[in-house]
Order: structure tokens, then C-alpha cells, then sequence
């Protein structure tokens, strides 16, 4: 199956867009392996600042320490691309901007950067909430396949998604 075109993802951008505008609710981006691409998505659209409010690319864990609070041992235990990093990205997004809703992103899109237990494609995206004066977090582990770009696709697509749901 082929990675989703531009007009596949800009179609899913336009219904996050008209999801987030109709809750009220303003959105951060937190992205390692995906550069930037899901901010720009969800940026291609007129009027999507009445929802998007920033995004942050981190690739390192240094950017990540830094600018989201994720503790370095954190990353030094579990490593950047995992369930506790991309959870802990998502909070740090949601603290950091006081927003209503974070999506973090962080993976291998290759086709270097595997590792043993995490090969190329390893992706794990986290989605942080606030809601009635709570925040609720939630993560989830995709294998996609494909090249760099396909990887980058898919996680863009699966994220996008992810903001769709409750």
C-alpha cells in the first residue's frame, strides 16, 4: 500500500481543522522524525490559526531536555524513540504552551538510525489532553514500512488521525 499522497494528507488536515475549530481547541506540535511535515499540514490551510498555536521540532534529546522538560534520564533509560519519551514530549508540549491539545512524534524514518529492538520505521506517537482541568495522555507504537519519506508520511497521517479521536 503506498504512503499517503499530499491530497490524502491535506484532506485529513482539513477534518482535524474543522474538528479542533468546532471544539474550541488549539493545538502544539512536537516533532522528531517528522521535521516539521506535521505542523505544515496542519498549516496548509487558511484559517488555521484559530487552531494551531506552535510547534516545535526536536530532534535531539538535548532540544528535547531543553525546550519540553523531558528529563535526560529519561531519555538515557528508554532512549528517544519510546512510548515514555513521546508521552513525556506530548506533557511538555501541553505545559509549555498551555494549550488544549499535543501531539508529539518520534521515531526511526531511516535508513540509517536502527538499532537493535527499534529498526527503521519504529515510530511512537503520543496525543495530551486537557480536559475539565486534567490532562489525559495516551501513546501509540507503529512499524511502518517504506522509505524515509513513506515513514514520514504514514506517522503524519497516524498522528493527524489521532486528533480526530476523543
Amino acid at each position: 500500500m503506498p504512503a499517503p499522497g499530499d491530497s490524502v494528507l491535506y484532506q485529513l488536515a482539513t477534518r482535524v481543522g474543522h474538528h479542533l475549530r468546532k471544539a474550541g481547541a488549539l493545538v502544539v506540535t512536537v516533532e522528531s522524525c517528522t521535521g516539521g511535515f506535521l505542523a505544515k499540514c496542519l498549516t496548509d490551510l487558511s484559517g488555521s490559526s484559530d487552531y494551531f498555536d506552535r510547534g516545535w521540532v526536536t530532534y535531539s534529546n538535548a532540544a528535547k531536555a531543553k525546550l519540553l522538560g523531558v528529563s535526560p534520564s529519561l531519555l538515557e533509560r528508554h532512549g528517544a524513540v519510546s512510548e515514555p519519551a513521546a508521552l513525556a514530549m506530548a506533557r511538555g508540549a501541553l505545559k509549555a504552551a498551555g494549550a488544549t491539545v499535543a501531539v508529539a512524534v518520534t521515531g526511526i524514518a531511516g535508513p540509517a538510525g536502527a538499532t537493535e529492538g527499534k529498526p527503521v520505521g519504529t515510530v511512537w506517537i503520543a496525543w495530551a489532553r486537557r480536559h475539565r482541568g486534567r490532562v489525559r495522555v495516551r501513546a501509540q507504537h507503529h512499524r511502518f514500512t517504506g522509505d524515509r519519506d513513506a515513514v514520514r508520511r504514514r506517522t503524519v497521517a497516524a498522528a493527524l488521525s489521532g486528533l480526530l479521536r476523543p
